[in-house]
């Protein structure tokens, strides 16, 4: 198959225009040089056999550059730049485009035009690495013919330089037509100028050559180049790369990436957000897999390390010990730190903070063996168990597409990033190849999953059932010699690990690339690649659907934007054409990590390596907003009146003082209540641009109203009357309690209650799928996602001592503990997963003693000084929102009611309603009673008036049920102790529902 190019695409046409329309008015013109033979040179002969070189040249003044420059930025909506930026001597302009969207298309596709539009015939593509030196010059092969069709069969000449081929550099000098040199960074950044590099020996492109009878770069400069960066940010990185490219004489220097660090004259900005925006790239799709009641051992997962203010800290995720429960928390550590200590947890004995390495991102312990990397986690499940899982739900994702797919002929592939070759492929002594470990996973996983009912189908279209595993996976790594044990003359290839950048990667890349369409074509029966995570630079197929990469412990340097713009481009069928939408184009991307962590890393990544500022507008973010269109003139606000509305919003309040989008813009929007100066009001056109802009901005964040919150106010007339202040007084006292138990009652009950209640599973694998949306305003999750749990082994080698475990976390007597452990029917649950069986059996335990005690319980007024004073209503601040919480009142010492439930709201408008209640009281938080269940705040308090003017006091605790059985034990309990409280100051406590359930208890009263 060849993969086709669409030429109509208005983004790239605009890409382009970008840079050619920096040139218009310059006149059709080329710059003659002559290149003399080496003879002559030599003064070997006296008639030179001398050739014309052929350069570029500039005719336009330095007046029109910039008037093209900055009209060229307004109608790309950026800040134009100023007039001394823009040196003739020195053209350099940037080009932002996302990973994925045709940027080395856009490039070359310049090249053509200004060639075609302006005579300028030399460029040199100059590129970081040798994965993307060869990816360039693949492109430059399949886009030839498509070229050709555009500019009338246009020849041109391409090659990447090569320092054994200088004949090509004299030839590229002499051409008279359109020539394109690619080449790599190293091999020319190091001259004899920097007396560093002259020790070292210069690139042989700065040293005098015989045959040429000129140093290779000389050549070159005579042709003053127009120079295209790829990937400025690793190409342009020091000051001597920048120099070694100045070097060049460039005619200017055009930079492309997605990931500037440097963005000089920006004249194009097609970032992130805009690609996902007009559906350019793949929509992203997260896989997560997570560890759920795993807990048997000590689990560490290092975070980060930092250097701030003379500290050196780490910061460790680690399982403590809360509340008889083990709660996974993010914790800042320090040398010697006991991790024991800090989790109260035995099985971390021994890991104690040795040393924090900041620079290589890694920590030790002073009494366990080995090292723990930034990404690194040990004491989860097993890590094959881990691997099995991700490489599993790779394959059932790719099946899953493939139903989808296959029938629109587009083949779908996935891509697996390993860190070690031997993991796929091992070799014996004599060179014969077995699978590695994740090879055999894959086979077993995949036999097992192409036999489900559903995938029937797909491997009857591709008439493949019998297809053997080994078939459709393959790996792609650099290849080397080795001898064999039983005759060293005789020797084997072999996959080895590599680093990507030496010479046995060059002809990996050249591989990857020849097969670019084989792999594309239904013909192939290879639909699953392994690569070693080294080489993932040099990949860029557009029918990846699916990245998985399997990180050894310790390998934490595969950044996830990295990793996903392996799978951004659009995906092609069966004739090369593109096929567009997100229902087709979606990219699943497996991690190890929870999804939430996932997206706000990636999001921070994207921040970082874009300088994409997410709800940040910006003093330009309007100056492109269209006022009139009069044939091919447009009108654009400009940057000054851009300006003027920046500073407006800022004065609003809708953004602060760094741009960044205020709640009040996002209310204003919500409410369709958007307020904007005249001048930008006039034009309805206009103003719906500046509107949708700043929708973009604000994205979709659901926020309360703050235009409904209120403050709550004290009633005083209310507060200070005599019927609340009889109220008051019946509630107000403070008492304590006393308790009196059974143990041996208590240890029957909790016996009776683990053999009832205690279930305990095996740890699981959590499986979640959730897509991810992006805009200006930030990246967001869809709120359904796809989940899936599994059972897994989790082998535990030594037991904790739960006896001691339980008698800390419960006060029992170690007698009274084993009497419950060997009497249940439940310890053989113990060894299937111990943690999780020490914490049931701690929350059961527990809760039968606050039962236990409550029955018991007696309450005694402390005293007549001891109370909540009435003043206390005026001390609190209370706020709420009129829309969702708040409820007006004229019985209770606040103006409003703030409630927590729609029966509590229900009951408040029911008081207000009630001839029989004069006042009531929504009791305060700061009203608390102690109980062995923990502290206890009860609903409200009310004086109820009968006909006879009959006065009655209650507390009333608001349920949506009365019937006790429906509630919780631990609330159960509260209620009970509430009602002994309140006894003993002789006032009723009732549980209601509606104000029926309170009118019937009072009237029994």
């Amino acid at each position: 198959m060849k993969i086709q190019f669409d030429s109509s695409l208005d983004y790239q046409r605009d890409a382009m225009k970008a840079i050619t329309g920096i040139f218009q008015g310059q006149e059709i013109c080329e710059a003659n040089f002559t290149v003399y033979s080496p003879e002559f040179l030599a003064k070997q002969q006296n008639i030179a056999f001398n050739e014309i070189g052929y350069g570029n040249r500039l005719t336009l003044t330095e007046g029109n550059l910039v008037e093209n420059v900055q009209n060229l930025q307004l109608a790309n909506g950026l800040k134009p730049s100023e007039r001394s930026e823009i040196d003739r001597n020195h053209l350099d302009f940037t080009i932002e485009m996302e990973t994925g969207t045709g940027k080395t298309y856009v490039y070359l596709r310049s090249i053509m035009e200004l060639y075609t539009k302006y005579g300028f015939s030399k460029h040199i593509i100059v590129v970081p690495s040798i994965p993307i030196k060869e990816g360039v010059y693949k492109s430059l092969q399949i886009t030839e013919d498509h070229f050709k069709q555009l500019y009338d069969n246009l020849n041109y000449n391409f090659f990447i330089y090569d320092s054994s081929k200088l004949n090509e550099v004299r030839d590229f000098s002499t051409n008279d037509g359109l020539s394109i040199m690619v080449i790599n960074i190293d091999a020319f950044r190091k001259s004899f100028e920097n007396p560093e590099d002259a020790k070292k020996k210069a690139n042989i492109i700065h040293r005098y050559n015989d045959k040429l009878g000129y140093k290779p770069l000389d050549l070159i400069k005579n042709t003053n180049p127009v120079v295209f960066i790829d990937e400025p940010q690793s190409t342009m990185s020091t000051p001597l790369a920048k120099k070694a490219v100045q070097g060049l004489n460039p005619l200017a220097i055009l930079r492309y990436s997605a990931t500037h660090k440097e963005k000089v004259n920006l004249m194009y900005k097609l970032d992130a957000v805009d690609a996902y925006d007009k559906k350019l790239v793949k929509q992203i799709e997260v896989g997560s897999i997570q560890t759920e009641g795993m807990n048997n051992q000590a689990y560490i997962r290092l975070l980060e390390v930092r250097s701030r203010r003379n500290t050196i800290e780490a910061r460790v995720e680690v399982d403590v010990m809360q509340g008889g429960s083990i709660q996974r928390v993010k914790k800042w550590v320090k040398q010697n730190q006991d991790l024991e200590e800090l989790t109260g947890r035995i099985e971390y004995e021994g890991y104690i903070i040795k040393d924090i390495y900041v620079a290589d991102e890694y920590i030790d312990f002073t009494s366990r063996d080995g090292e723990l990397k930034v990404g690194e986690a040990i004491g989860s499940v097993d890590d094959k168990q881990i691997k099995t899982a991700l490489i599993s739900k790779t394959i059932e994702a790719h099946l899953d597409k493939e139903l989808v797919l296959n029938p629109q002929g587009i083949k779908v592939l996935s891509l697996f990033f390993i860190d070690s070759v031997g993991k796929y492929r091992v070799y014996d002594e004599e060179g014969n190849a077995s699978l590695g470990e994740y090879a055999e996973i894959f086979e077993k996983e995949y036999q097992k999953l192409i036999k489900k009912t559903k995938y029937a189908s797909l491997f009857g279209e591709m008439k493949d059932v019998e297809v053997d595993a080994s078939e459709v996976h393959n790996g792609y790594f650099s290849i080397d010699k080795k001898s064999k044990a039983s005759n060293k003359k005789e020797k084997f290839e072999y996959f080895k690990d590599t680093t990507g950048k030496v010479n046995a990667d060059e002809y990996t890349y050249n591989l990857i690339m020849r097969d670019k369409e084989k792999l594309l074509s239904f013909d192939s029966k290879l639909r699953f690649i392994f690569s070693h995570s080294a080489l993932k630079e040099g990949w860029d197929n557009p029918n990846v659907f699916q990245i998985c990469t399997l990180k050894d412990a310790g390998n934490s340097d595969i950044r996830r934007r990295q990793e996903i713009g392996r799978g951004l481009r659009l995906c092609v069928n069966q004739d090369g054409e593109r096929v567009y939408g997100f229902e087709t184009n979606t990219l699943t991307v497996m991690a190890t990590e929870s999804y939430v962590d996932f997206v706000d890393n990636l999001q921070k990544e994207i921040e970082a390596d874009t300088g994409i500022k997410f709800g940040i507008l910006e003093s330009h973010s309007f100056n492109n907003v269209v006022m009139s269109i009069d044939g091919d003139e447009v009108e654009y606000l400009g940057q000054e009146k851009s300006e003027q509305l920046y500073d407006f919003l800022i004065l609003k309040g809708y953004i602060d003082m760094r741009g960044k989008v205020q709640d009040l813009l996002r209310i204003a929007i919500k409410d369709d209540a958007v307020e904007l100066p005249e001048e930008f009001t006039e034009s309805e056109h206009v103003e719906n641009q500046i509107l949708s802009n700043l929708k973009a901005a604000a994205g979709k964040l659901q926020i309360k109203n703050q235009d409904d919150k209120k403050k709550v106010r004290v009633n005083k007339r209310v507060l200070n009357s005599p019927e609340f202040k009889e109220l008051w007084e019946r509630v107000k006292y403070k008492t304590t309690f006393s308790v009196d138990f059974d143990s041996d009652s208590l240890v029957k009950e909790c016996i009776r209650a683990l053999d009832d209640r205690l279930k305990i599973t095996r740890g699981k694998l959590h499986y979640t799928k959730v897509k991810v949306a992006m805009s200006i305003g930030g990246l967001q999750v869809n709120e359904d996602p796809t989940t899936y749990f599994e059972n897994v082994k989790d082998e535990v080698e030594v037991l904790p001592d739960i006896v001691g475990y339980l008698q800390n976390e419960t006060q029992l007597t170690r007698k009274s503990i084993v009497k419950i452990l060997t009497e249940t029917n439940k310890l053989g649950y113990f060894k299937i997963n111990p943690q999780k069986f020490i914490e049931g059996c701690i929350d059961i335990i527990n809760e039968q003693m606050r039962l236990h005690i409550v029955d018991g319980i007696q309450y005694k007024k402390i005293g007549d000084s001891e109370y909540y004073s009435q003043e206390l209503f005026e001390n609190e601040e209370l706020f709420g929102y009129l829309k969702s919480n708040l409820s007006e009142s004229e019985k209770s010492p606040y103006d409003y009611v703030v409630y927590d439930s729609t029966v509590e709201s229900k009951l408040a408008n029911d008081f207000e309603n009630s001839d029989n209640i004069p006042v009531y009281a929504k009791l305060p938080n700061w009203f608390k009673i102690d109980t062995p269940l923990g502290t206890y705040n009860p609903d409200w308090a009310i004086l109820w008036k009968d006909g006879d003017d009959e006065k009655l006091y209650f507390v009333v605790e608001s349920k949506g049920t009365t019937l006790f059985g429906d509630l919780r034990p631990k609330e159960q309990g509260k209620i009970d102790c509430g009602k002994k409280h309140f006894k003993a100051l002789d006032t009723e406590m009732i549980v209601a529902a509606s104000m029926e359930d309170v009118t019937n208890q009072a009237l029994m009263a």
